[in-house]
């Protein structure tokens, strides 16, 4: 479940659980798709059309950018800027969920609109995105730099991409282009949040109350420990098989 739930008070899963599994939901994420991402970065950044027609463009496809990147670069390039990128990932997924576990349960407490309101949730977490986007912004713009540099590199390390971009440009570089990253993730972010707690609650209409009770009482036979012990009856006909049938060396 994501976000604060009243009707789970007594199975809610901690604040701390909440964070983690953001975190890795990130890492696993950003690992999956760095390399589609460098290939986004790569064309935002080119002057030129994605075309074929112009002959000064370097890249003009997908599968063209991504042969010509692992033929100049080797394949480590699609994973440039890979270690900002994730604690970017990670420190995102944390803030944002958090919050918007504190945001929900906080609209609760005050008794303002019900918790799973479709409003609530759509700003809870367009507001959620944005906590995390000022978290975690100067991260984004190293992953940024780093993924869009090519060879050679202009930034070595991330120690000396921070120490080189803060000389030479100022402590506000690390907040470049925030306001446009604000304004595209509260409503990317809030209808994320809502439409899934809308399609969660049609796919609860739509699934028999039944299937519902079923399901439920599987999930818990499932995650019963495997030390779990088994019935008489079966004990015993496992006996009297291996009684029958002596282990051979």
């Amino acid at each position: 479940m994501v976000g604060y739930d009243p009707k789970a008070d007594d199975r809610s899963i901690s604040k701390l659980e909440v964070a983690v599994s953001g975190s890795v939901s990130g890492l696993v994420t950003r690992a999956l798709i760095s390399p589609l991402d460098v290939i986004k970065i790569r064309f935002q950044l080119q002057i030129e059309r994605l075309s074929r027609r112009d002959p000064s463009a370097k890249y003009h496809g997908i599968l063209q950018a991504g042969r010509q990147i692992l033929r100049e670069e080797g394949p480590t390039a699609f994973w440039k800027g890979h270690i900002p990128a994730q604690l970017l990932s990670i420190g995102y997924g944390a803030v944002q969920f958090l919050s918007f576990e504190m945001l929900t349960e906080l609209v609760h407490r005050a008794g303002m609109h019900r918790a799973r309101d479709f409003s609530v949730h759509f700003v809870c977490g367009g507001l959620s995105a944005c906590v995390a986007t000022l978290t975690v912004h100067p991260v984004d713009v190293l992953r940024t730099r780093f993924a869009a540099q090519g060879e050679p590199k202009v930034y070595k390390t991330l120690r000396a991409a921070v120490a080189t971009m803060y000389r030479t440009e100022g402590p506000l570089v690390f907040y470049k282009g925030l306001n446009p990253t604000l304004i595209a993730i509260f409503p990317y972010a809030g209808f994320q949040f809502s439409f899934y707690n809308s399609l969660k609650h049609v796919y609860e209409w739509v699934t028999p109350a039944e299937g519902k009770k079923n399901g439920e009482t599987a999930a818990r036979e499932g995650a019963r420990s495997p030390f779990t012990p088994l019935p008489r009856h079966h004990v015993s006909f496992c006996i009297a098989w291996e009684r029958e049938i002596p282990v051979r060396a």
